[in-house]
């Protein structure tokens, strides 16, 4: 089974460095990697969504299998949600349902989850011994996890300082962030939009992120590397979801 590894600091999510988490999230070493090397990172992935952390959900067995199969929403449940999206390194799941991220033809998944919610990968789940032969229609599983993002220390959960998991909960740095790239931030907690912006003196380990990455449709946590800083960011929302 292939350990979790993202991509980071790059243009999108399908570019950057490759890390791979075991325990904590570390760069892979350049050990003359191949393209055929390099084309095998998941076992579980989510796909045709916006983010590393939602879409179809897709599972591959091992690195020999070259075909990804998806999931029947039979077979799949919360527990197992959350341990996909550990697995992942996103939040907590918040949306679990059918063809949310299109309809797919077979290899379907044949086989039952059945995940206590604390394993810190989908195939170390147990699964059911009978195998399914089909799956009807409309119902391969679509997922989406909470990015993995947070403000904290503020007079609400809309204000604070900024901080992002990769592996840990880091505070990132404040590299001259304006209101339109706090804004981002504000959307993704649904904090409506960006009051304002400021700084906090630290000197420690922080995550530096890229706001031409941030813009190019990427998350926050795609497009940060680490970094050392001496101040960090504060962001207050407005509170309102923009829609209200």
């Amino acid at each position: 089974v292939c350990s979790p590894g993202l991509l980071v600091g790059g243009a999108s999510r399908c570019a950057g460095t490759l890390q791979v988490k075991r325990g904590e999230w570390r760069p892979v070493a350049d050990s003359d990697w191949t393209l055929k090397a390099a084309a095998v990172v998941y076992s579980v992935r989510l796909v045709n969504g916006t983010s590393l952390c939602s879409g179809r959900l897709e599972v591959k067995t091992h690195q020999s299998n070259q075909w990804w199969s998806s999931v029947c929403e039979a077979d799949f449940d919360l527990q197992d949600a959350e341990v996909v999206c550990r697995e992942l390194g996103c939040g907590a799941p918040s949306v679990l349902q059918g063809a949310l991220y299109g309809e797919v033809e077979a290899p379907m998944w044949t086989k039952e989850f059945q995940c206590g919610g604390q394993e810190s990968a989908l195939l170390d789940c147990r699964s059911s011994g009978s195998a399914r032969t089909t799956c009807s229609p409309g119902k391969a599983v679509g997922l989406t996890c909470s990015e993995p993002v947070r403000l904290v220390g503020g007079a609400s959960r809309c204000a604070g300082t900024l901080q992002v998991k990769r592996g840990e909960w880091r505070p990132v740095a404040d590299s001259d962030w304006t209101l339109k790239a706090a804004a981002v931030v504000c959307r993704q907690l649904d904090c409506g939009s960006a009051v304002s912006t400021g700084k906090e003196s630290i000197d420690g380990s922080v995550w530096w992120i890229s706001f031409d990455c941030v813009q190019s449709g990427s998350t926050l946590r795609e497009c940060s590397s680490s970094s050392y800083s001496s101040s960090i960011l504060e962001v207050i929302c407005s509170g309102k979801s923009i829609s209200d």
